[in-house]
């Protein structure tokens, strides 16, 4: 069983740039879709992107394209998100999550591991 441990969250301005990573524990790592996913207090859990397993093939949410860039490091077992032109409204929890498949999918039902989440607040 696969285990995600996120990092890299923190205070930014709006305006500002920040990178939130992604170790993952297994060693197959290249076997999981990987995807980023972000919760506020109250809301659903929305996805924001997701990466194939060769990374060759990502997908956004329409909010952040041209802002965010999701990138893995199969050889280090990472994914990270790199998040420029930060906006109040991407204040949120990050989620890391991994499934099983080869295809990226936006369907946070179809994910199977999940980490703990890091903090991102972009002050206006």
């Amino acid at each position: 069983q696969i285990q995600l441990v996120e990092s890299g969250g923190g205070l930014v301005q709006a305006g500002g740039s920040l990178r939130v990573s992604c170790a993952a524990s297994e060693g197959t790592f290249s076997m999981y879709t990987m995807g980023w996913f972000r919760q506020t207090p109250g809301k659903e859990r929305e996805f924001v992107a997701a990466i194939s397993r060769s990374g060759g093939s990502d997908l956004y949410v329409d909010s952040v394209k041209g802002r965010f860039t999701i990138s893995r490091d199969n050889a280090k077992n990472t994914v990270h998100l790199q998040m420029n032109s930060l906006k109040f409204e991407d204040s949120a929890v990050y989620y890391c999550a991994a499934r099983m498949g080869p295809w990226t999918s936006s369907n946070l039902q179809e994910y199977d591991y999940w980490g703990q989440g890091t903090q991102v607040t972009v002050s206006s």
